[in-house]
C-alpha cells in the first residue's frame, strides 16, 4: 500500500483518520514509507505497537546518517525522547520527581482557579473559541509557572515551538529552524537569569542540577526545559479540545459525563483512546535487523508507532468507534509505553479532569457554533488537535 507519511499529517486526514488506519491494520498492519528522506515503517496495531514502544532492540537515538537534524536543530533535540540509557534514565531520574502524582495533585487548587477565571470570561461574553480561550491558556500557564517561565515569554514559547511539530518534510523541518534557534536564544536567556537570581522553580533546580557536575550537560539543560514545556501542555491542549468535541457530538456521554462526577478519571481515559492527543509515538530505529509480523525491518530503519490507530484496534477494544465512558478495561497507549512513558501523564490527565468537569458543570448547554466537518484542524504528524473549537454557552 502507497502510504505518505506527509498525507497523514495533513488537516483534511486528522478530521478523522480512524477508517484509514483500520484498513492499515487490516492489509499493512507493517506500513512501509518514506519520512524525513529514509525508509520509515508505520507500526499500526495494537499488539505491535506495544511491542515497539517495549522492545530494547528499538532505540531512541538518531543513526549517523540521520543527525544532520541535530546540527540544524541544535541544542534543542538533545533531549531525553531522543536518548537512550545511560543517559536517558539520567535525563528522567533528574526532571521525575516533578511530576510524580503526589506533587502534580498538590496542583488541584491552582488548576481549579485557573478553569475558574478563564471561564469567568465566556460567562460574561457567552462564546468563545475553546482552544485559545480555554484549552491552550490553562496547561500552558500551569507548566509556566512549575518551569519559572515568566508571563511575557510565554506567548513567545508557544508560537515557536509549534513549527517544530508541524514539520513532516525535510522542507518543514529547514523552515522551522529560525523559531527553533529564537527558541534557544530565549531559554539560553532565561536559564543565566536564574543562574543570576535563583527561584522556587523546576528551571532553578535544573540549572542547579548542571552545575553540581555532570549531571547535565548546557546543551541537554537547553532540550530538557523545551521538551518539559512541550510535553507539559501540548497533549492536554489537544486532549481538552478533542475531548470536549467528542463529547458534543456524543450527548448521551455527555449527559452521563454530567451527571456523574465519579466518571471523570474514567471519562479521560476514554476520551485518551477515543481522540488520542499524540497520533504517533516519536521515532525509534532498529538496533538491527528484525522482523515485525513476519516483516523485515533493516538495521537503522526508523519505525514509527501509530499511537492513534492502535488505540481503535478492535481487537483489544470492543467496539473502539464507540465513545464510552465507562470502557473497562481500557489499556489504551496514548501516553506511549515503557521507558518513554509520558512523564507529563500525571500532570495531563489532572488537568484535564478539572478542566472538562468544570467546562460542563457550568456551562451544561454548550455547543458548536458551526458544523463539526467546518472546523479546521492542526498540519502535524505528531499530534491531533484543533485549530479553533468556536463554541457558545
Amino acid at each position: 500500500m502507497d502510504v505518505k507519511v506527509t498525507d497523514l499529517a495533513k488537516p483534511h486526514f486528522k478530521a478523522n483518520p480512524y477508517p484509514f488506519y483500520a484498513r492499515l491494520r487490516a492489509e499493512a498492519p507493517v506500513c512501509r514509507t518514506k519520512f524525513l528522506g529514509g525508509p520509515t515503517w508505520l507500526v499500526t496495531r495494537y499488539r505491535d505497537v506495544l511491542m515497539l514502544l517495549k522492545d530494547e532492540r528499538f532505540v531512541k537515538d538518531w543513526p549517523p546518517k540521520t543527525r544532520w537534524i541535530h546540527f540544524v536543530a541544535g541544542a534543542i533535540t538533545r533531549h531525553m525522547l531522543n536518548s537512550d540509557p545511560p543517559d536517558h534514565t539520567r535525563l528522567r531520574t533528574l526532571v521525575h520527581k516533578a511530576f510524580t502524582p503526589s506533587l502534580v495533585e498538590r496542583l488541584r487548587e491552582r488548576i481549579q482557579s485557573v478553569c475558574d477565571e478563564l471561564l469567568d470570561e465566556v460567562a460574561t461574553n457567552g462564546r468563545m473559541d475553546l482552544m485559545s480561550g480555554y484549552a491552550l491558556p490553562l496547561p500552558l500557564t500551569i507548566i509556566a509557572e512549575l518551569l519559572g517561565i515568566p508571563v511575557e515569554d510565554r506567548s513567545h514559547f508557544h508560537a515557536r515551538s509549534r513549527s517544530s511539530l508541524s514539520s513532516s518534510t525535510i522542507m518543514g523541518v529547514l523552515r522551522a529552524v529560525p523559531d527553533q534557534r529564537l527558541l534557544i536564544r530565549q531559554l539560553r536567556k532565561l536559564i543565566a537569569r536564574r543562574r543570576r537570581d535563583p527561584h522556587e522553580d523546576l528551571i532553578t533546580a535544573l540549572v542547579q542540577a548542571e552545575e553540581a557536575g555532570d549531571k547535565l550537560s548546557e546543551k541537554e539543560l537547553v532540550a530538557t526545559i523545551f521538551l518539559l514545556l512541550i510535553a507539559g501542555y501540548e497533549t492536554t491542549v489537544n486532549l481538552i479540545g478533542n475531548g470536549t468535541l467528542a463529547l458534543i457530538q456524543n450527548p448521551e456521554q455527555r449527559e452521563l459525563f454530567g451527571r456523574n462526577p465519579a466518571l471523570a478519571e474514567s471519562a479521560i481515559e476514554e476520551l485518551l483512546r477515543y481522540s488520542s492527543p499524540l497520533e504517533v509515538a516519536s521515532q525509534r530505529f532498529a538496533r538491527e535487523d528484525l522482523k515485525i509480523n513476519s516483516v523485515k525491518i533493516s538495521q537503522g530503519e526508523m519505525v514509527i508507532a501509530v499511537l492513534g490507530s492502535a488505540n481503535h484496534d478492535e481487537s483489544q477494544f470492543r467496539d473502539p468507534e464507540i465513545l464510552d465512558l465507562t470502557r473497562e478495561p481500557n489499556k489504551h497507549v496514548a501516553f506511549g509505553q515503557g521507558a518513554h512513558f509520558c512523564i507529563g501523564a500525571p500532570l495531563a490527565r489532572l488537568e484535564s479532569q478539572i478542566a472538562l468537569t468544570t467546562l460542563f458543570r457550568r456551562f451544561p448547554n454548550l455547543r458548536l457554533t458551526q458544523e463539526p466537518e467546518d472546523l479546521r484542524w492542526r498540519k502535524s504528524l505528531i499530534v491531533r488537535g484543533l485549530e479553533e473549537l468556536p463554541v457558545t454557552v
